[in-house]
């Protein structure tokens, strides 16, 4: 039986040259580290509480708030490249050479990066959705363009359609969740950083960027990760379509696909005792 946690029971603070890095704390052993996603009102709390108490079983999980989500403090700059900054002064903050990783789709992304860039600093990664490339799906997705009309003009309307772009079942867009994620993503600050990042405006700056840069993006770097990886996704994902898992399913040294059905793209929320099962599976085992 799993012991209930709270949010104000699990809340830490870490004082960075960058500012301060809020985070929730849970459970004691081998750290696991919990990156969460992107999207209107969006915490690393939200994104795992429900399956926080579980993991804390059998790991230190550190829940890291990414800098311009509304809870650590704001960043300059894109929030993407924040969160990477982020990641290594949390780590440096607390004293931890290597960790376990999982990431949410944004949060994958940003694992997966830190996997490349540091793989002597990663045990194990999990992802969900989110880390690859389309191959055959339209790219934006179409979770994607629901979040950028929602930036662009935020409308209680345009979060609940981009909320249910998220799930399989809509019974999981209940009125709390509406109501909680409205609260925190129409909070001036918060808004007017994710319009650096999902406003149509900031979207095709991206991309023009993406086409004229001679840097290697991150997906064509995957077969420097060295630790055993897991990609676990939705096969009814309209965020990342699951045609994303393809390509790193070639590269990857020691990579490992599961699809759950009748499941979007919050795998760890409308798939969760799958999740949790083939997860800590995972992380438990002996890849030596």
């Amino acid at each position: 039986m799993t012991t209930e946690l709270t949010h104000e029971g699990t809340a830490r603070e870490l004082n960075t040259d960058r500012g301060v890095l809020r985070y929730h704390e849970a459970g004691e052993g081998p750290p696991l580290l919990l990156l969460h996603g992107s999207g209107p009102g969006v915490t690393g709390w939200r994104n795992y509480r429900g399956v926080l108490a579980d993991l804390a079983e059998h790991y230190r999980c550190l829940v890291l708030e990414f800098p311009g989500f509304g809870v650590s403090d704001p960043c300059e700059g894109h929030p993407m490249a924040m969160a990477q900054f982020a990641v290594a002064d949390f780590l440096d903050g607390l004293g931890l050479s290597q960790v376990a990783t999982i990431g949410n789709s944004m949060g994958g992304i940003v694992a997966t990066q830190f996997a490349i860039g540091s793989p002597e600093r990663v045990s194990k990664l999990v992802t969900i959705g989110g880390a690859g490339r389309s191959v055959f799906a339209p790219s934006p997705g179409e979770g994607i363009r629901l979040l950028m009309e929602f930036t662009d003009d935020p409308t209680r309307e345009k979060l609940v359609r981009w909320l249910h772009s998220m799930v399989y079942d809509p019974a999981i867009v209940t009125e709390e969740l509406i109501e909680e994620r409205w609260a925190l993503a129409t909070e001036a600050k918060t808004l007017e950083i994710a319009r650096r990042m999902y406003s149509t405006e900031a979207f095709a700056a991206s991309g023009r960027a993406a086409a004229a840069s001679t840097a290697t993006p991150y997906w064509a770097q995957l077969h420097k990760i060295t630790a055993p990886t897991l990609l676990t996704w939705g096969r009814d994902d309209r965020v990342s379509p699951v045609d994303m898992a393809m390509l790193p399913m070639r590269e990857l040294r020691r990579g490992e696909l599961h699809v759950f059905p009748n499941c979007g793209h919050w795998t760890m929320i409308e798939a969760r005792e799958a999740w949790l099962a083939t997860v800590l599976a995972f992380l438990k085992r002996d890849d030596s």
